[in-house]
Protein backbone atom coordinates (compact mmCIF):
# COMPACT_ATOMS: atom_id res chain seq x y z
CA UNK A 1 0.00 0.00 0.00
CA UNK A 2 1.56 3.57 -1.32
CA UNK A 3 2.16 5.51 1.84
CA UNK A 4 0.24 9.19 2.39
CA UNK A 5 1.92 12.48 1.31
CA UNK A 6 1.34 13.14 5.17
CA UNK A 7 3.30 9.87 7.00
CA UNK A 8 6.36 11.18 4.87
CA UNK A 9 6.39 14.59 5.91
CA UNK A 10 9.10 15.32 8.45
CA UNK A 11 8.10 17.22 11.66
CA UNK A 12 10.27 18.49 14.30
CA UNK A 13 9.81 18.64 17.73
CA UNK A 14 11.81 21.05 20.13
CA UNK A 15 12.01 20.24 23.88
CA UNK A 16 13.95 22.61 25.98
CA UNK A 17 15.06 20.96 28.91
CA UNK A 18 16.01 22.82 32.19
CA UNK A 19 16.93 20.36 35.25
CA UNK A 20 14.80 17.76 33.90
CA UNK A 21 16.44 14.48 35.09
CA UNK A 22 12.84 13.19 36.38
CA UNK A 23 10.03 13.73 33.62
CA UNK A 24 12.40 14.30 30.25
CA UNK A 25 12.76 10.22 29.21
CA UNK A 26 8.97 9.81 29.77
CA UNK A 27 8.09 12.70 27.91
CA UNK A 28 10.47 11.75 25.21
CA UNK A 29 8.71 8.53 25.02
CA UNK A 30 5.10 9.80 24.34
CA UNK A 31 7.11 11.69 21.08
CA UNK A 32 8.66 8.39 20.17
CA UNK A 33 5.46 6.83 20.52
CA UNK A 34 3.74 8.48 17.75
CA UNK A 35 2.17 7.61 14.88
CA UNK A 36 3.61 9.73 13.21
CA UNK A 37 6.99 8.77 13.14
CA UNK A 38 8.75 11.05 10.56
CA UNK A 39 10.45 12.91 13.66
CA UNK A 40 13.21 15.04 14.00
CA UNK A 41 13.71 15.04 18.31
CA UNK A 42 15.37 17.86 19.47
CA UNK A 43 16.31 17.94 22.88
CA UNK A 44 17.94 21.03 23.71
CA UNK A 45 19.65 21.12 27.52
CA UNK A 46 19.86 24.60 28.79
CA UNK A 47 22.26 24.26 30.76
CA UNK A 48 21.17 21.72 33.18
CA UNK A 49 23.06 20.79 36.75
CA UNK A 50 20.89 17.43 37.11
CA UNK A 51 21.79 14.39 34.81
CA UNK A 52 19.28 15.81 31.93
CA UNK A 53 21.91 15.47 29.71
CA UNK A 54 22.79 11.88 30.46
CA UNK A 55 19.29 10.67 30.31
CA UNK A 56 19.02 12.58 26.70
CA UNK A 57 22.19 10.68 25.88
CA UNK A 58 21.34 7.19 26.85
CA UNK A 59 17.93 7.80 24.57
CA UNK A 60 19.92 8.69 21.25
CA UNK A 61 21.62 5.68 21.64
CA UNK A 62 18.57 3.28 20.88
CA UNK A 63 16.16 5.78 18.64
CA UNK A 64 18.31 7.45 15.41
CA UNK A 65 15.14 10.89 15.45
CA UNK A 66 16.52 12.01 18.46
CA UNK A 67 19.81 14.30 18.96
CA UNK A 68 21.32 17.15 21.58
CA UNK A 69 21.47 20.39 21.57
CA UNK A 70 23.48 21.95 24.49
CA UNK A 71 23.82 25.65 25.40
CA UNK A 72 24.31 27.63 28.36
CA UNK A 73 21.08 28.39 30.27
CA UNK A 74 19.86 31.15 28.57
CA UNK A 75 15.87 30.35 29.16
CA UNK A 76 13.24 28.34 27.62
CA UNK A 77 12.58 31.25 24.23
CA UNK A 78 16.39 30.94 23.68
CA UNK A 79 16.05 26.97 23.98
CA UNK A 80 13.12 26.76 21.82
CA UNK A 81 14.56 29.05 19.60
CA UNK A 82 17.92 27.22 19.23
CA UNK A 83 15.85 24.12 18.67
CA UNK A 84 13.83 25.19 15.16
CA UNK A 85 16.77 27.10 13.86
CA UNK A 86 18.57 23.76 14.13
CA UNK A 87 16.59 21.87 11.83
CA UNK A 88 15.31 22.11 8.33
CA UNK A 89 11.75 20.65 8.67
CA UNK A 90 8.89 22.85 7.29
CA UNK A 91 6.90 21.69 10.48
CA UNK A 92 7.86 22.60 13.93
CA UNK A 93 5.94 21.35 17.39
CA UNK A 94 7.31 22.60 20.93
CA UNK A 95 6.86 19.98 23.76
CA UNK A 96 7.74 20.90 27.25
CA UNK A 97 10.36 18.68 29.24
CA UNK A 98 8.22 17.42 31.70
CA UNK A 99 4.51 16.80 29.45
CA UNK A 100 3.15 14.48 27.41
CA UNK A 101 1.34 13.61 24.26
CA UNK A 102 -0.90 11.48 23.17
CA UNK A 103 0.54 8.81 20.44
CA UNK A 104 -1.99 10.62 17.82
CA UNK A 105 -1.30 14.19 18.52
CA UNK A 106 0.94 14.86 15.40
CA UNK A 107 -0.85 12.57 12.84
CA UNK A 108 -4.58 14.36 13.85
CA UNK A 109 -2.84 17.68 13.39
CA UNK A 110 -0.97 17.37 9.98
CA UNK A 111 -4.78 16.21 8.85
CA UNK A 112 -5.93 19.60 10.15
CA UNK A 113 -2.86 21.65 8.88
CA UNK A 114 -3.93 19.81 5.37
CA UNK A 115 -7.12 20.21 5.83
CA UNK A 116 -7.15 23.99 6.57
CA UNK A 117 -4.94 24.74 3.94
CA UNK A 118 -1.79 27.08 2.98
CA UNK A 119 -3.55 29.89 4.96
CA UNK A 120 -3.45 27.86 8.45
CA UNK A 121 -0.26 28.66 10.33
CA UNK A 122 -0.76 26.64 13.66
CA UNK A 123 -2.47 23.94 14.74
CA UNK A 124 -3.13 23.62 18.59
CA UNK A 125 -5.29 21.09 20.66
CA UNK A 126 -7.07 20.85 23.89
CA UNK A 127 -4.73 19.57 27.22
CA UNK A 128 -5.57 17.52 29.95
CA UNK A 129 -3.73 19.10 33.38
CA UNK A 130 -1.84 16.17 34.94
CA UNK A 131 0.11 15.26 38.28
CA UNK A 132 3.53 13.95 38.65
CA UNK A 133 2.09 10.20 38.80
CA UNK A 134 0.60 11.24 35.29
CA UNK A 135 -2.99 11.25 37.04
CA UNK A 136 -5.58 13.69 35.25
CA UNK A 137 -6.77 16.30 37.41
CA UNK A 138 -8.98 18.85 35.31
CA UNK A 139 -9.70 19.37 31.38
CA UNK A 140 -9.21 22.47 29.54
CA UNK A 141 -12.13 23.69 28.61
CA UNK A 142 -13.14 22.62 24.73
CA UNK A 143 -12.39 25.99 23.03
CA UNK A 144 -12.47 25.80 19.37
CA UNK A 145 -11.78 29.11 18.20
CA UNK A 146 -10.36 29.26 14.84
CA UNK A 147 -9.53 31.15 11.60
CA UNK A 148 -8.89 34.94 11.93
CA UNK A 149 -8.00 34.69 15.57
CA UNK A 150 -6.02 38.14 17.02
CA UNK A 151 -9.01 39.67 18.68
CA UNK A 152 -9.43 36.30 20.88
CA UNK A 153 -5.89 35.58 21.51
CA UNK A 154 -5.33 39.00 22.76
CA UNK A 155 -8.40 38.73 25.16
CA UNK A 156 -7.44 35.32 26.22
CA UNK A 157 -4.35 33.00 25.76
CA UNK A 158 -7.54 29.45 24.87
CA UNK A 159 -4.39 27.68 23.71
CA UNK A 160 -3.30 27.85 27.57
CA UNK A 161 0.38 26.23 27.33
CA UNK A 162 3.66 25.61 25.30
CA UNK A 163 3.22 22.20 24.63
CA UNK A 164 -0.01 22.26 21.81
CA UNK A 165 0.81 24.17 18.62
CA UNK A 166 2.14 23.19 15.44
CA UNK A 167 3.95 25.64 13.53
CA UNK A 168 4.36 25.91 9.86
CA UNK A 169 8.67 27.25 9.89
CA UNK A 170 7.26 30.62 8.02
CA UNK A 171 5.46 31.28 10.67
CA UNK A 172 8.42 31.00 12.69
CA UNK A 173 10.98 32.59 10.52
CA UNK A 174 8.36 35.86 9.96
CA UNK A 175 7.58 36.27 13.76
CA UNK A 176 11.39 35.59 14.88
CA UNK A 177 9.96 33.02 17.50
CA UNK A 178 10.02 33.27 21.18
CA UNK A 179 11.38 36.51 22.53
CA UNK A 180 13.96 35.78 25.07
CA UNK A 181 14.54 39.41 26.12
CA UNK A 182 11.70 38.92 28.54
CA UNK A 183 13.68 36.72 30.55
CA UNK A 184 16.78 39.41 30.58
CA UNK A 185 14.01 42.09 31.96
CA UNK A 186 12.85 39.42 34.68
CA UNK A 187 9.64 39.06 33.22
CA UNK A 188 9.61 35.57 31.84
CA UNK A 189 6.40 33.27 31.54
CA UNK A 190 4.44 34.46 28.66
CA UNK A 191 7.18 33.88 25.65
CA UNK A 192 4.60 31.44 24.00
CA UNK A 193 1.70 33.47 24.62
CA UNK A 194 3.33 36.51 22.81
CA UNK A 195 4.28 34.48 19.79
CA UNK A 196 0.45 33.05 19.36
CA UNK A 197 -0.65 36.83 19.38
CA UNK A 198 2.31 37.26 16.66
CA UNK A 199 1.33 33.94 14.50
CA UNK A 200 -2.50 35.52 14.65
CA UNK A 201 -1.22 38.75 12.66
CA UNK A 202 -0.03 36.59 9.89
CA UNK A 203 -2.00 33.13 9.23
CA UNK A 204 -5.29 31.73 10.67
CA UNK A 205 -5.47 29.07 13.75
CA UNK A 206 -7.15 25.55 13.79
CA UNK A 207 -8.01 23.15 16.52
CA UNK A 208 -8.12 19.86 16.86
CA UNK A 209 -10.60 19.31 19.45
CA UNK A 210 -9.48 16.99 21.82
CA UNK A 211 -7.14 16.78 24.92
CA UNK A 212 -3.84 15.69 23.25
CA UNK A 213 -1.58 17.40 25.77
CA UNK A 214 -0.61 15.89 29.31
CA UNK A 215 0.08 19.29 30.73
CA UNK A 216 2.20 18.51 34.22
CA UNK A 217 1.38 20.25 37.28
CA UNK A 218 3.39 19.89 39.95
CA UNK A 219 4.10 21.62 43.74
CA UNK A 220 7.43 23.01 41.60
CA UNK A 221 5.94 24.73 38.52
CA UNK A 222 2.51 25.51 41.26
CA UNK A 223 5.28 28.00 43.21
CA UNK A 224 5.87 29.76 40.30
CA UNK A 225 6.44 33.30 40.55
CA UNK A 226 3.18 34.98 40.11
CA UNK A 227 3.87 38.54 39.80
CA UNK A 228 6.94 37.69 37.69
CA UNK A 229 3.92 36.46 35.30
CA UNK A 230 1.47 39.18 35.67
CA UNK A 231 4.67 41.36 34.71
CA UNK A 232 5.49 39.38 31.92
CA UNK A 233 1.33 39.77 30.52
CA UNK A 234 1.89 43.04 31.62
CA UNK A 235 4.65 43.60 28.89
CA UNK A 236 3.41 41.33 26.27
CA UNK A 237 0.00 43.47 26.53
CA UNK A 238 2.17 46.72 26.21
CA UNK A 239 3.80 45.48 23.07
CA UNK A 240 0.66 44.22 21.35
CA UNK A 241 -1.20 48.09 22.15
CA UNK A 242 1.88 49.33 20.45
CA UNK A 243 1.02 47.38 17.29
CA UNK A 244 -3.00 47.57 17.14
CA UNK A 245 -4.12 50.57 19.02
CA UNK A 246 -7.66 49.56 18.14
CA UNK A 247 -7.60 46.89 19.62
CA UNK A 248 -7.40 48.04 22.51
CA UNK A 249 -10.33 46.70 24.18
CA UNK A 250 -9.33 43.16 23.55
CA UNK A 251 -5.89 43.49 24.91
CA UNK A 252 -7.17 45.17 28.05
CA UNK A 253 -9.89 41.80 28.87
CA UNK A 254 -6.86 39.99 28.61
CA UNK A 255 -4.98 41.96 31.27
CA UNK A 256 -8.05 41.70 33.16
CA UNK A 257 -8.39 38.05 32.67
CA UNK A 258 -4.59 37.25 33.73
CA UNK A 259 -4.98 39.33 37.28
CA UNK A 260 -8.38 37.75 37.77
CA UNK A 261 -6.66 34.34 37.65
CA UNK A 262 -3.76 34.81 39.47
CA UNK A 263 -5.23 36.56 41.89
CA UNK A 264 -7.36 33.47 42.16
CA UNK A 265 -4.18 31.17 41.86
CA UNK A 266 -2.52 32.99 44.93
CA UNK A 267 -5.55 32.47 46.81
CA UNK A 268 -5.69 28.64 46.31
CA UNK A 269 -2.25 28.45 47.34
CA UNK A 270 -2.60 30.76 50.51
CA UNK A 271 -0.43 33.15 49.34
CA UNK A 272 -2.15 36.41 50.22
CA UNK A 273 1.95 38.46 50.42
CA UNK A 274 1.93 36.60 46.98
CA UNK A 275 -1.82 38.63 46.03
CA UNK A 276 -0.68 41.82 47.76
CA UNK A 277 2.00 41.89 45.41
CA UNK A 278 0.05 41.16 42.29
CA UNK A 279 -2.36 44.14 42.94
CA UNK A 280 0.49 46.26 43.72
CA UNK A 281 1.56 45.30 40.41
CA UNK A 282 -1.18 45.78 38.45
CA UNK A 283 -2.05 49.11 40.21
CA UNK A 284 0.98 50.83 38.81
CA UNK A 285 -0.08 49.39 35.13
CA UNK A 286 -4.05 50.10 35.64
CA UNK A 287 -5.38 50.88 38.61
CA UNK A 288 -9.30 50.06 37.92
CA UNK A 289 -7.99 46.19 36.88
CA UNK A 290 -6.75 46.43 40.26
CA UNK A 291 -9.29 47.69 42.24
CA UNK A 292 -11.42 44.88 40.83
CA UNK A 293 -8.82 41.78 41.56
CA UNK A 294 -9.63 43.27 45.07
CA UNK A 295 -13.08 43.99 44.88
CA UNK A 296 -14.09 40.21 43.51
CA UNK A 297 -14.30 37.38 46.56
CA UNK A 298 -11.30 35.17 44.73
CA UNK A 299 -11.34 32.92 48.27
CA UNK A 300 -14.85 32.03 47.68
CA UNK A 301 -14.90 31.73 44.28
CA UNK A 302 -11.78 29.64 44.08
CA UNK A 303 -12.91 27.30 47.05
CA UNK A 304 -16.30 26.39 45.15
CA UNK A 305 -14.16 25.45 42.14
CA UNK A 306 -11.60 23.49 43.87
CA UNK A 307 -14.41 21.56 45.95
CA UNK A 308 -16.81 21.33 42.44
CA UNK A 309 -13.36 19.78 40.84
CA UNK A 310 -12.20 17.77 43.86
CA UNK A 311 -15.99 15.76 44.07
CA UNK A 312 -15.87 15.34 40.52
CA UNK A 313 -11.99 13.60 40.41
CA UNK A 314 -12.67 11.28 43.55
CA UNK A 315 -16.23 10.26 41.38
CA UNK A 316 -13.72 9.90 38.05
CA UNK A 317 -16.15 11.81 36.20
CA UNK A 318 -15.43 14.71 33.57
CA UNK A 319 -15.56 17.73 34.91
CA UNK A 320 -15.99 19.48 31.25
CA UNK A 321 -18.40 16.84 29.95
CA UNK A 322 -20.85 14.27 31.24
CA UNK A 323 -19.85 11.14 29.46
CA UNK A 324 -18.22 9.33 31.93
CA UNK A 325 -16.14 7.15 29.57
CA UNK A 326 -14.09 10.28 28.10
CA UNK A 327 -10.36 9.13 27.08
CA UNK A 328 -9.22 11.09 29.50
CA UNK A 329 -11.80 10.72 32.30
CA UNK A 330 -10.27 12.68 35.64
CA UNK A 331 -9.09 10.46 38.09
CA UNK A 332 -7.40 8.12 35.27
CA UNK A 333 -3.62 7.45 34.13
CA UNK A 334 -3.13 10.04 31.09
CA UNK A 335 -0.57 7.65 29.62
CA UNK A 336 -2.39 4.15 30.29
CA UNK A 337 -1.57 1.12 28.10
CA UNK A 338 0.84 3.41 26.17
CA UNK A 339 4.07 1.95 24.33
CA UNK A 340 7.24 2.91 21.97
CA UNK A 341 7.83 1.05 19.10
CA UNK A 342 10.90 1.66 16.78
CA UNK A 343 10.09 3.19 13.81
CA UNK A 344 12.01 0.99 11.40
CA UNK A 345 10.05 1.94 8.73
CA UNK A 346 11.54 5.78 8.36
CA UNK A 347 15.15 5.38 9.40
CA UNK A 348 16.70 6.32 5.80
CA UNK A 349 14.58 9.33 5.94
CA UNK A 350 15.84 10.35 9.39
CA UNK A 351 19.18 9.47 8.23
CA UNK A 352 19.10 11.84 5.63
CA UNK A 353 17.73 14.59 7.97
CA UNK A 354 20.39 14.18 10.18
CA UNK A 355 23.10 14.52 7.44
CA UNK A 356 21.24 17.73 6.08
CA UNK A 357 21.32 18.92 10.10
CA UNK A 358 25.27 17.72 10.15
Amino acid sequence: MKKSAKSEVTVAVVIPAYNAERTLAETISSVRNQTHHALDIVVVDDGSKDDTLAVAQEIVKIDPRVRILKQRNSGVAAARNAGWRSTPADLVAFLDADDLWSPDKIERQLVALETGGPQVGLVYTWYAMIDHKNYVIYRSNEISVEGDVLDEVLAKNFIGNGSSPLVRRNVLDATGGFDSSLQQREAQGCEDYLFYCLAAELSHFVVVPDHLVGYRQTPDNMSANLTRMLRSWILVADEMLKRHPERGFAIRAGLRGCGRWLAQRAVEQGRYRALIGLVATMSRHDKPIAAKMLVVDARSKAMKSLKKKARSWLKQEPYFSPNPNHRFALGTKYDAGWTVAPPHSCLSQIADLQTLTG
